[in-house]
């Protein structure tokens, strides 16, 4: 929980006071004590303490076993943000990364409660400064105990029950509105992350299903759900053949965000593969465990939505599209050098059943074209072990047909601290996937693998404006932060928000250069 207090900070008695320090600062913003600046120019004077980013100094002002008259908190944390980024999306995680600094260290304490003081700042409005830091509080305060017994492993950290801000003589009404910002973008990555940390045999295409209904009752967001009877008689044989092998039946969930029917449509599009073995094609046991994460792009789009629905951006229609199945290998399961036909017709050889989530999004990616006409499409997925050789977990994957695009998603992903690195795609790539027998076959081989996955999706966008985020290195084992954990990091949900706020036209003819 967080909310904004008129507590003054030398009032509260509380577990945790905070404050933020800029690198070579020698004074604490918001009109902090004489005691605490006293004890950060001796800290600094000491160099127990300099402000750099991430670094942290605990301070007891009641050690003593007495309060001191201006600060009654049991204890005081300082946080450093480092030397002032000038860059916005720098800043902005400079504030996150300062933020997940505090849940982890207020969950070391215990700390129930925990007053975080906001700074004064020259590169960012209010608003930015508590949205910020508040992604980076609840993201960093994130645990998944769902399966824990409860009462066990008392001694281990435990999250922060309530985070308070404090405008620190910014404008209140502007830091509620970024703080209720980030709230919704921090709970969308948290539910993304549960999501993905759910086992398999928990977390299947109905729990996709149900979740899309909830959200759309508690918000303006319409769901739909196409089943198997209704996928056999639409043609999207990609999904069915996918799920060919399975005891559990697919779904294709739908959520619709409309404004007005003038405003521009975007599409968003997410993979949600609830386990992959691999299929006939079967993956190696050692890690397969992992494949519960296959369905990450189908997370970020369904929470999203979700944050879509709460947020309510003016001015765009949004619909979400989440092709749901596992990949298993049963007795009736796709097998290598079948032959599939799309939604619209086109056929398919099977080179390799692992090759799975582009002929589930394939199926999504037509038929939602066809159906909502958008002015640009955004899929997200797991797709490729390619793209982590290629980027490590440091950047995920971005290949578009269209510049404008693509640049907007790459200053999203900037904004969001969740960077992307774009790839080029081409016909050169695209005769990779000629086949003698279909119109094309599902894999090009090992050399371009990334690449030759986003040209199979491409042939079923046409000529609309399109991206593709490849977030295989990203979803799980991403670059270790202070707000992110092992595991699943809930990513490109934010960023897919971030994209929408404010979205205007594509302005027309920017196709790839």
């Amino acid at each position: 929980m967080i909310k904004l207090t008129k507590r003054a900070p030398e009032e509260f008695a509380g577990d945790l006071l905070v404050y933020l320090v800029e690198e070579e600062v020698d004074r604490l913003g918001g009109e902090a004590s004489a005691l605490l600046n006293r004890v950060l120019y001796q800290i600094k004077a000491h160099g127990d303490f300099s402000g750099k980013q991430e670094e942290f100094f605990w301070f007891y002002p009641r050690i003593t076993g007495e309060a001191e008259p201006d600060c009654k908190a049991r204890r005081v944390l300082l946080v450093g943000l480092g030397k002032q980024d000038e860059t916005m999306s720098g800043r902005l995680e400079q504030l996150r990364l300062a933020g997940g600094v505090i849940a982890q260290q207020g969950a070391k304490v215990k700390a129930e409660e925990v007053l975080v003081v906001l700074p004064e700042d020259v590169v960012l409005s209010a608003a930015e400064i508590a949205e910020a830091m508040t992604e980076g509080l609840l993201l960093g305060n994130y645990r998944f105990d769902h399966y824990k017994t409860p009462g066990q492993d008392q001694d281990k950290a435990r999250p922060v029950a309530t985070f308070l801000l404090s405008d620190g003589g910014l404008s209140a009404a502007a830091v509620r509105r970024g703080m209720n910002r980030g709230r919704i973008l921090a709970e969308a990555g948290c539910s993304a992350r549960d999501m993905a940390n759910q086992p398999g045999n928990s977390w299947t295409p109905a729990e996709f299903a149900d979740y899309a209904k909830k959200i759309a009752k508690k918000s303006p967001l319409k769901c739909k759900i196409i089943e198997k009877a209704t996928m056999k008689k639409l043609g999207m044989g990609g999904i069915l053949g996918v799920n060919q092998g399975s005891a559990v039946p697919p779904k294709l969930v739908i959520l619709e965000y409309r404004t007005n029917k003038n405003n521009p449509t975007v599409m968003l599009v997410g993979k949600g593969l609830t386990f992959d073995s691999g299929g006939i094609s079967i993956k190696p046991a050692a890690g397969m465990e992992e494949m519960k994460y296959d369905m990450c792009g189908g997370a970020a789009v369904l929470t999203a939505m979700q944050a879509i629905g709460e947020e309510q951006p003016a001015g765009v229609n949004v619909i979400g599209l989440i092709p749901t199945t596992d990949n298993m290998s049963g007795a009736a399961a796709l097998k290598p050098g079948d032959i599939i036909s799309h939604f619209g017709g086109k056929s398919a050889e099977i080179i390799n059943t692992d090759a799975e989530g582009r002929l589930i999004l394939a199926d999504a990616l037509a038929y939602g074209i066809e159906s909502y006409e958008p002015e640009a499409v955004i899929d997200l997925a797991t797709l490729t072990g390619a793209v982590i050789v290629g980027l490590g977990h440091h950047r995920s994957g971005l290949i578009s047909n269209n510049d404008q695009l693509a640049q907007r998603l790459l200053e999203a992903g900037e904004r969001s601290g969740e960077p992307l690195w774009r790839l080029p795609i081409g016909p050169e790539y695209r005769k990779q996937l000629d086949s003698q027998v279909a119109d094309l076959k599902n894999t090009g081989g090992k050399s371009a693998g990334t690449i030759t996955a986003a040209c199979y999706l491409q042939e079923f966008v046409g000529e609309t404006p399109w991206a593709h985020l490849d977030i295989a290195g990203t979803a799980w084992g991403f670059t270790e932060k202070s707000y992110i954990p092992k595991g699943p990091s809930g990513i490109a949900a934010r960023t897919l928000v971030n994209l929408l706020r404010g979205w205007k036209s594509l302005s027309p003819g920017e196709q790839q250069s």
